[in-house]
């Protein structure tokens, strides 16, 4: 399946929006960390990704498309203060007291974990799991892990291990 291409107007936005969070985390830290690479090559239900190593940030096409307004405003900011944080500390716990630090103090965006989004679009072959207060799908690889007996899950309400259906 080819990767959707986002609007120009998006991409642009997407853009002002890094360079405006960069300068003011350049400006709080009193550093010049220079601008990550922007790629839209994220596939899957993750709404972006930084590549430490490659000083680079992927976002996904499809989500980014379908909530462009929270993408700006939450995945774009998230996934610079990972690169962020690597530049100025080196390599600490992904959302650790660094990250929140770095979103919250000097970007100034709330720092959650994950997004909200709606996954239909996106979502591929899941399998049904049951806990003691819900229902969830786990992906194919998640499920092969289970199978395997390398993983298991638990629910993160009731704490429960996640039992295939």
């Amino acid at each position: 399946m080819k990767t959707p291409r986002p609007p120009l107007a998006l991409q642009l936005a997407v853009m002002r929006c890094l360079r405006e969070k960069l300068a003011q985390a350049n400006l709080k830290l009193g550093r010049t960390y220079p601008e990550p690479k922007l790629v839209y090559r994220q596939r899957g239900t993750s709404a972006g990704t930084a590549w430490l190593d490659a000083y680079e940030i992927r976002l996904n096409p499809v989500l980014m498309m379908e909530n462009q307004q929270a993408f700006i405003d939450e995945v774009v900011p998230h996934e610079l203060a990972h690169l962020l944080v690597w530049k100025h500390f080196g390599r600490v716990a992904p959302h650790g007291k660094e990250w929140k630090w770095m979103m919250e103090d000097v970007l100034g965006v709330p720092a959650r974990r994950t997004h909200q989004f709606e996954l239909e679009s996106v979502r591929r072959n899941t399998f049904p799991y049951r806990c003691q207060c819900q229902q969830h799908q786990l992906t194919v690889r998640r499920h092969n892990r289970v199978v395997r007996g390398e993983a298991t899950y638990r629910c993160v309400k009731c704490g429960e291990p996640l039992v295939a259906e």
